[in-house]
Parts: structure tokens; C-alpha cells; sequence
């Protein structure tokens, strides 16, 4: 066996939690490495694919700390550790201007308050995946050429396999080619475990191949694997961000991972084989692709809506559902009357009927928290579904990344099962739990999550180091 690589800083993953970790801790002077599964030069990732918006619960970046703080809380209802929020909190402006810094550029793509930062230069309005030459890809690119400006390497094809640990203190990384990493400590960024089916089938859904993979598909849980041998806590490995895309996503490419169909059924209903709600829409779009997936077929949901739902929240977004789902493929029933669109649909016309009835007569009342189960009214605006011609899109849930994992704390620092740090050991970004998801799959953001806690765990580091 080749003798071990000694470096200060190993971090596993090449995406923006990886190389904003091994960035920060190449300019505090350690000496770091990223290892990168992929041989590819633009190896793929989720961050690779992404939009590139940067928000905090959909909400503006820049906005005053101890109102993130209350922010997280109420979207999460509770469920995010405290430190992690308060870190998300304090730091998620200085992320973003630390980017800026490592010479990120941002625009603003709109007025809404959670697209007032997006990575520059924006994706193309269009469906389909368009990512080369876009916001992510030129991201990493400029990332990994600081990097090396800060005296650090990027090595491809290094999948992680094993932690090397000595008197219950990581010490470095064994990977699956028989190559040793040591050093003082180790961060996990791996991107989380959506891309793997066995453990997606373990803690999502047992139909995980009806899912539709909305990323690159190449976390494959390998830090939760490692981490977990070596004792560390899991926390809200049921729950993912993802969207709600069109049944022909699965075989359709131009129909991931946009356009998607939150903006639609978050106005109307969504309804399972049986003609009848199943999960409450006012949630969002991030919590009915959890509730589609939680079904005991995640094929079988469809959204209702009208002509008004379709001429108005449906042209919503950069890349509405609008005329793009039906012009590239996408299924749309329609019909003039509810009991020609359950002909059409297959589903029972008796019960669609009444759960339409059922859902406009309490709009109308304002009695919406009183339907089985309730809806929602002050997130996203219910309308009524009255206009013809009415339709109905078969959906599947599109999985982008899984919101828990490794337990940590707010400086990254990786949990053992009763809450102690295992020294040398930090998780940031996707492979981490504990911020996002629970009951009310509260959705916090992914980027920021990735860009702070990378932040922290690499001056963690340097704080304990000789070198920092």
C-alpha cells in the first residue's frame, strides 16, 4: 500500500460546502485537499445543477439576523437545532459576501425577496437541464481555480470509503482506491444520500424508484455511512427538498428539473387515485413532494385546478408551468365539466366531484382549516376551481437532495449519540441533518447551508490549529 498523504484539512466532496470548507481553510494557511469521486473535469453534482438563489426560507439573504432567526424557527416549527438556526442566522450575509470575495458574482433575477441574490450568469428560461457555462458550473470552476491560488488541491476520483480513527479522533480518510488521507481533521460534503435507492427506500419511501431524481443523483450517502461507524447521531433522514413535476419527468428529460408544477397546486388541490386530498397545499411545493412520495404509489397523485389557476399561478415563475409543461410533452387532462376531466383522468367522477365541492365551499366560507385535512390559506393563496375548462396533471415527486443526516453543531463539528463532538470530525451542507425538514418539511436553503457551515467548520479548524 502507497504511503499516507499527510495534509492539515481533507474535506470529502466537490461541491459548494466542500470548497467553501477547503477555500477557507486553505487561506487560513492549512494545507488541504478535496476528494472528489468523479474523474470528470466538470464532474457532476447537485451544485454543478443548481439555480443558484440564495435565501433563507425564501427570504431575502440580507435581511436582519434576529429576524432569520425567528424566520427559521416559524418554518421549521421548532424542529431546527437552535445553534445550527442561530448559526444560519448570524452568518448567511457574510456567506454571500464572502463569495463575492473568492470573485462569485450575483444578480438580482427579480423582485421577489428570495431571488434578490442568484449566482450570475443565470440559467436559460427554459425546461429541461441547462447548466454548462450557468451559475453552478461557473461556481465551481471559479472555486476550485482559487483554491489552488490559496495553495490547495482538488483530486479527482477518490470516492471516500472509510474513517480512519485513532483514540476515538478521526484522523483521516481511506478511499476505495487503496489511497490514505491524514491529517488534523476531516469534513464531510458529500451532498447527502438521495442519489443511493437502498437508503432512500429506508427512509423516504419504499417506492424510491418512482421517485424522480431532480440533481445529479451522485450522493450516495457516503458520509452517512462513514459517520455512522464511528458512532455519530442521524437526525430527520425522512424528509427531502425536491419539487413536483409531471409524471413524464421519469422518461422525459425536457421535464426535469423545470419545468415544475408547485405554483399550480399550491393554488388549487392535489388528489390521490381516490379523487380525494391527501396533504394539505397551502405547505408549498417542497412539502407536497414529501406527501406524494410518502403515498403508497407516489404515481398516483394528480393536481386539479381551472382555467383561472392556469392563466395565473401557472404562468408563474422563470419557467412556469405555462405554456412549457404540455409544449414539451407533459400530460394535462382537460375538460368542460369535473365529470368529463374524471373520465379522462380515470378517477372516480362521484368523489372528485364532492372533494371540489367540499374544498370551494369552505374558500368560500373561510372555513379551510376545518377540511380533512385542513388547508393552509396565508402561505400560498388558495383559489377557487370553478372556471372551465377544468384539468388535471399526473405528478410524481422530484427529489433534489435529502434534508437530514450527520447530527452536528453550529460549528460542524460531527455528534456522536449523546451529543459529543468527535474530534477531527465535521459535516457541512447536504450530508447534515438537523436544520431542515421535520413535520412541517421546513425548507431553509440549501446553498446557504452549505456556504455557512463550510465557513465555520474550516475556522473551527484553524482556531485549534497551530497553523491558524
Amino acid at each position: 500500500m502507497a504511503a499516507a498523504q499527510n495534509w492539515d484539512v481533507i474535506v470529502v466532496g466537490g461541491g459548494i460546502a466542500g470548497l467553501t470548507a477547503a477555500n477557507r481553510s486553505a487561506q487560513t494557511g492549512l494545507r488541504t485537499v478535496v476528494l472528489e469521486q468523479s474523474e470528470a473535469d466538470k464532474y457532476l453534482c447537485n451544485s454543478r445543477f443548481t439555480g443558484g438563489t440564495f435565501h433563507v426560507c425564501m427570504n431575502d439573504i440580507m435581511t436582519d439576523s434576529d429576524k432569520l432567526g425567528h424566520i427559521i424557527e416559524a418554518t421549521t416549527q421548532g424542529f431546527a437545532r437552535r445553534d445550527l438556526a442561530a448559526a444560519i442566522a448570524a452568518d448567511a450575509a457574510r456567506g454571500v459576501r464572502w463569495l463575492q470575495q473568492e470573485g462569485i458574482r450575483f444578480i438580482k433575477a427579480s423582485s421577489a425577496p428570495h431571488q434578490a441574490w442568484v449566482i450570475a450568469p443565470p440559467g436559460r428560461t427554459r425546461p429541461g437541464l441547462d447548466w454548462e457555462g450557468r451559475g453552478g458550473d461557473v461556481l465551481l470552476r471559479t472555486l476550485e481555480a482559487r483554491l489552488m491560488t490559496h495553495g490547495g488541491r482538488l483530486l479527482r476520483g477518490e470516492r471516500a470509503d472509510e474513517l480512519l480513527m485513532e483514540d476515538g479522533r478521526c484522523v483521516g480518510i481511506a478511499t476505495r482506491i487503496g489511497t490514505r488521507f491524514t491529517g488534523r481533521a476531516v469534513v464531510l460534503a458529500d451532498g447527502g444520500f438521495q442519489g443511493d435507492l437502498e437508503l432512500v427506500r429506508t427512509y423516504i419511501t419504499p417506492e424510491a424508484e418512482k421517485l424522480r431524481q431532480r440533481g445529479a443523483g451522485t450522493g450516495l450517502g457516503d458520509g452517512l455511512r462513514m459517520a455512522t461507524a464511528v458512532g455519530a447521531a442521524l437526525i430527520g433522514l425522512d424528509r427531502f427538498y425536491g419539487h413536483l413535476l409531471s409524471v413524464d419527468a421519469l422518461h422525459n428529460d425536457q421535464l426535469w428539473p423545470y419545468p415544475y408544477v408547485d405554483a399550480v397546486a399550491t393554488a388549487g388541490i392535489v388528489v390521490g387515485r381516490d379523487g380525494c386530498r391527501f396533504a394539505d397545499e397551502g405547505n408549498g411545493g417542497v412539502f407536497l413532494a414529501n406527501a406524494v412520495a410518502r403515498l403508497d404509489d407516489p404515481l398516483s397523485a394528480m393536481m386539479i385546478g381551472d382555467e383561472s389557476i392556469w392563466q395565473g399561478p401557472g404562468r408563474q415563475g422563470l419557467i412556469p408551468a405555462n405554456p412549457h409543461l404540455p409544449n414539451v410533452g407533459g400530460t394535462m387532462h382537460q375538460a368542460d365539466t369535473l365529470a368529463q376531466l374524471a373520465n379522462v383522468a380515470r378517477l372516480p367522477a362521484a368523489a372528485l366531484t364532492e372533494t371540489i365541492a367540499g374544498y370551494n365551499a369552505a374558500l368560500q366560507a373561510g372555513t379551510l382549516g376545518q377540511l380533512q385535512p385542513h388547508r393552509t390559506p396565508n402561505r400560498y393563496k388558495p383559489m377557487p376551481i370553478t372556471q372551465p375548462p377544468f384539468f388535471a396533471v399526473p405528478m410524481c415527486a422530484g427529489i433534489t437532495n435529502t434534508m437530514g443526516g450527520i447530527a452536528i453543531n453550529g460549528h460542524g463539528q460531527v455528534l456522536n449519540r449523546d451529543e459529543t463532538p468527535i474530534s477531527g470530525l465535521y459535516a457541512v451542507g447536504a450530508t447534515t441533518g438537523g436544520l431542515e425538514g421535520g413535520p412541517a418539511v421546513g425548507y431553509v436553503g440549501g446553498l446557504v447551508k452549505g456556504v455557512v457551515f463550510g465557513i465555520r467548520a474550516a475556522e473551527h479548524i484553524a482556531a485549534g490549529s497551530p497553523r491558524g
